[in-house]
């Protein structure tokens, strides 16, 4: 086990459910990256952990997006992780940039490889990457497991799925095991996605990068290593080739966030996959999907920004955890409706 380190504590505004050491809770932040991925998560003991980052460019859109929340929404002042589920722009384009204007004390990711065949440019990115982190960032593989300093209430983060690799398959049989039927081999990074377990007291948090279909299936058949989830990130920004019902279904998941965009993600073959499941309460939508109507996706007042690119505002989602891990709320920007989940 590899032990981190707690640094700081969470200052939040007042509108919003104060975090950390303030009060004990677990909080996640679903940053708005159109389309891409940045999720923000803050400990109990104030200990702050970057899960991706966006798209570089347009303007540093992403990138400001994510120091308003890390900066202006959470309170912070550093990051003590930031972490790359894998090697596509849409996730890790900006670990360099915001390395260059907000501390950074530790870098997590699968290991570099060499090269990446759908990326042509990803020397030039890659090299951009090894700078902001002197080459020292750690990698991490399946089956690892972190205990996060939690003064109340133990916190334990299991990496259940990295580099095609996944964990042991063990646990009950998974009744939905047969909905998984095998597609072809996915040869891009989006297969070697890490994925990330989370666990305080009854609240269990799954978090898959853009883990796709066959690698899915291998975690939970025939068995179901994972158990029930209470808050799920969808996987993939909600793309078919990605959020194989039999991962889905075995999960149960009582919460779902998909980090879509307006014309990316949020598919309704996914949205129907989710709709399957029983125990779903809520399906919260960083986007409308501008291409859908309002039947085929979530109801409007889960949906954080409804507009077009050109006229985003990019509002995040929050949820946060009670010290115990017993319920947890979820909320849409600063001023939306607090809404409570009982934990399982």
């Amino acid at each position: 086990m590899r032990q981190l380190m707690c640094v700081l504590c969470c200052l939040i505004s007042a509108n919003v459910a104060l975090a950390g050491k303030e009060d004990q809770r677990l909080d996640l932040y679903f940053i708005d990256v159109e389309g891409g991925a940045a999720t923000l998560i803050v400990t109990p003991a104030g200990e702050s952990i970057l899960i991706d980052s966006g798209y570089p460019d347009f303007g540093g859109r992403d990138l400001n997006r994510i120091l308003h929340v890390l900066r202006d929404v959470a309170g912070l002042d550093a990051l003590d992780h930031a972490s790359v589920s894998h090697w596509h722009m849409d996730h890790y384009g900006n670990h360099a940039a915001l390395a260059a204007q907000f501390p950074i004390h530790n870098f997590w990711d699968r290991g570099i490889p060499d090269t990446l065949r759908e990326d042509k440019q990803f020397d030039e990115r890659i090299a951009n990457y090894r700078a902001a982190t002197q080459n020292e960032s750690k990698s991490v593989k399946a089956g690892d497991v972190f205990d996060l300093d939690s003064p109340k209430t133990p916190l334990k983060l299991t990496v259940v799925t990295a580099s095609r690799e996944v964990i042991a398959n063990t646990g009950p049989p998974n009744p939905f095991a047969e909905l998984h039927q095998p597609q072809d081999d996915d040869a891009s990074d989006n297969a070697a996605s890490v994925s990330l377990l989370f666990e305080f007291g009854k609240f269990r948090f799954l978090t898959c990068g853009d883990l796709t279909w066959n690698v899915e299936g291998q975690l939970v058949t025939p068995n179901n290593p994972l158990g029930r989830i209470e808050l799920f990130m969808v996987t993939h920004h909600g793309l078919p080739v990605s959020n194989n019902p039999a991962l889905v279904r075995a999960i149960e998941p009582l919460v779902a966030v998909t980090c879509n965009g307006p014309t990316k993600g949020g598919h309704p073959n996914t949205i129907a996959t989710l709709r399957a499941c029983d125990s779903l309460q809520a399906l919260y939508q960083l986007h409308r999907n501008v291409n859908l109507s309002a039947e085929e996706q979530t109801p409007a007042e889960y949906i954080a920004n409804n507009e077009p690119t050109e006229n985003c505002a990019g509002v995040w989602v929050k949820a946060s955890v009670d010290p115990q891990g017993n319920s947890f709320t979820v909320q849409i920007g600063p001023d939306g409706q607090l809404r409570t989940y009982q934990c399982r």
